[in-house]
């Protein structure tokens, strides 16, 4: 969600390098935007809307100044509005905030008491007075800070500056992903490395507890316990290259066609190995998945359609019990935990409030081990885990997940593998098959793309209606799920997605000619059943549109839209078929004119409860 980019520098005006670091966070989603810089004296202009909003306001106010920090919004505590939009200004400090304060409201009635007026409806105005507060007991910017974010409960990344000390920005994190950037005459904080990849590859992330006071040439950093620490510097691997559109309509369709390579990328890990090994997980991993006897998944929204369809992996072919959590249910549950259960949490951020809030949850309930499932190397998921695996989907920018998501399968699948190879359930046979699919898979991606004309003509008919059902079996019907899901997010059509074999128990009531029916039908053990669920949507009236391997037999018909999958695909076919099924939410979404790659009310990266 909401985005922070703030610099200092020596030489030159730090406004186009914030607002250069607002436009790389657009894909976050926001409803606002603001800057404030220090040139002299504090300045400060927001607008409601896209960045290009504030750029031009920015321009004809002619803002510069060698010290700034900027902020896109999505909305919490009070509407879209200028007034609500950071930076929130108490005296002459400025504060940019995310996350939420949990102790707002009494915090704002003790302020209100000391004689500060607010002017906002937002919990982050707070922190702003209260920092200005603390200004009145202490020497250094530095000092108010540490100090005010002690009395603040909830989670926040901020980041402050002062007209009385302009050659000191102050930042700090809990709970919420904040990293600085190290420049030469000149240094930046930001929430995600995207936006300072055109300044700097040098990065260090903050731990939950810190604040750092940030200089022109030097870095000082605080941690929770008052020590000053220093935490490693790496060097961040996204390009402006990669977060470039290129010939492509919307970054949403960009990432779809780049999962064929994304797809690759991840299985670099296993390139050139006739077998798998555990060291692709960690060091540990070997030890830790011999005496795993169970496995507990916890992720959410498409992460969590994704930890569905290992449970049918995990289970089929490892012959071990796997349970799948929503992150945000399970931590307010009582679950019993079992000593000998693997955890694993997957998040294509690493940064999900819920998702980091239940692991640390099952970490305290006992279980054995923890293994994260991620795309960004020093998020704090990875950092929280004994295991991890890195996905190599590269940035993905638009909100509706895409490459991430077929990436996670892909590291679930060799999870999967693995531990039924260390638990001697695959056989050396088997293990091969399943190797040289994995590595034909991106062919098979290719090919699939290459239905993206038949999948438009599908979307001509669609996306003209307001509802549709998704209808799947067996491992397929997390694909179901994640196919109304991604139709829901970017086209705004009510998609539901169930079990075929559940249309009788209730969803068949809705079935009409208004109600379009969308089928996933690979060859498997269930077909013939989901043949007759189909059935039973045509002798209602139904109109289905339907996803075949090319061996079903299922003849094209009056009411009765066939595709055909290139290849059969087998114990990876969710992989393949999930493509299709975001073509379609693609191209439904663009024929109704929506925002694709922004669509309302969702960010990227949900990193509040």
């Amino acid at each position: 969600m909401c985005g922070i980019v703030s610099a200092i520098s020596a030489t030159r005006n730090v406004v186009p390098i914030l607002i250069q670091g607002l436009k790389r966070l657009e894909y976050r989603g926001y409803d606002s935007a603001g800057v404030a810089v220090i040139n002299g004296k504090l300045q400060r202009v927001r607008s409601v809307g896209r960045v290009i909003a504030l750029e031009a306001r920015v321009a004809d106010d002619h803002l510069a100044g060698d010290i700034g920090i900027a902020h896109t919004r999505w909305a919490t505590h009070g509407v879209a509005s200028e007034r609500n939009a950071h930076p929130h200004i108490s005296g002459g400090v400025s504060v940019v905030h995310n996350g939420i304060i949990e102790n707002h409201a009494e915090m704002r009635t003790r302020l209100r008491d000391m004689g500060y007026e607010f002017l906002s409806d937002t919990d982050t105005e707070v922190i702003v007075h209260l920092v200005h507060s603390k200004l009145n007991s202490t020497t250094t910017l530095h000092s108010a800070v540490r100090l005010a974010v002690t009395e603040l409960s909830g989670a926040y990344a901020i980041a402050v500056i002062c007209a009385d000390d302009p050659q000191h920005l102050v930042v700090a994190r809990n709970g919420a992903p904040l990293l600085l950037g190290l420049g030469n005459g000149e240094n930046y904080a930001a929430s995600d490395a995207a936006a300072l990849v055109a300044v700097t590859r040098q990065i260090v992330y903050l731990e939950d507890g810190d604040c750092a006071d940030i200089t022109l040439t030097s870095v000082q950093i605080i941690d929770a316990q008052g020590k000053t620490v220093q935490r490693p510097i790496s060097r961040t691997t996204q390009s402006d290259a990669a977060v470039e559109l290129g010939g492509y309509r919307h970054y949403m369709q960009k990432e779809i066609f780049e999962q064929p390579t994304a797809v690759a990328n991840t299985l670099a890990v296993i390139q050139g190995d006739d077998s798998l090994t555990p060291a692709i997980f960690g060091t540990e991993a070997e030890r830790v998945l011999r005496t795993t006897k169970a496995v507990l998944i916890i992720a959410c929204g498409t992460s969590y359609h994704a930890a569905m369809v290992a449970r049918y992996w995990i289970e089929s072919l490892a012959g071990m019990a796997c349970s799948v959590e929503i992150a945000s249910e399970y931590r307010y549950r009582e679950p019993v935990a079992n000593p000998h259960t693997l955890v694993i949490a997957i998040s294509q951020s690493g940064e999900t409030a819920d998702t980091l809030a239940a692991m640390r949850y099952a970490k305290s309930r006992g279980h054995l081990a923890s293994l994260s499932i991620c795309n960004v190397h020093e998020s704090s998921l990875v950092r929280a885990t004994d295991l991890h695996f890195l996905t190599q989907a590269g940035p993905e920018i638009g909100v509706a997940s895409t490459k991430a998501f077929t990436t996670q399968l892909v590291a679930l699948s060799l999870l999967a593998m693995l531990i039924a190879k260390l638990h001697k359930r695959l056989s050396r046979e088997r293990e091969q098959e399943l190797l040289n699919d994995l590595r034909y898979l991106p062919t098979t991606l290719c090919r699939i793309l290459e239905l993206e004309p038949q999948i438009e003509r599908w979307a001509d008919k669609l996306h003209t209606l307001d509802h549709a059902l998704f209808l799947g079996r067996g491992m397929h019907y997390p694909i179901a799920m994640e196919g109304a899901l991604k139709l829901k997010e970017i086209s705004y059509i009510h998609a539901e997605a169930y079990a075929a074999g559940e249309l009788k128990h209730g969803p068949l009531a809705l079935v009409s000619a208004a109600m379009p029916v969308i089928a996933v039908a690979p060859r498997n053990t269930l077909i013939e059943k989901l043949k007759s669920n189909l059935q039973e949507v045509r002798a209602r009236g139904g109109e289905l549109y339907v996803l075949a391997d090319r061996n079903v037999r299922i003849d094209e018909d009056e009411g009765m839209h066939v595709i055909r999958m290139p290849d059969s695909s087998g114990f990876l076919s969710p992989i393949a078929y999930t493509l299709p099924l975001q073509l379609l939410a693609y191209h439904a979404a663009v024929r109704r004119s929506n925002d694709v790659d922004k669509p309302r009310n969702l960010a990227k990266s949900v990193t509040v409860e």
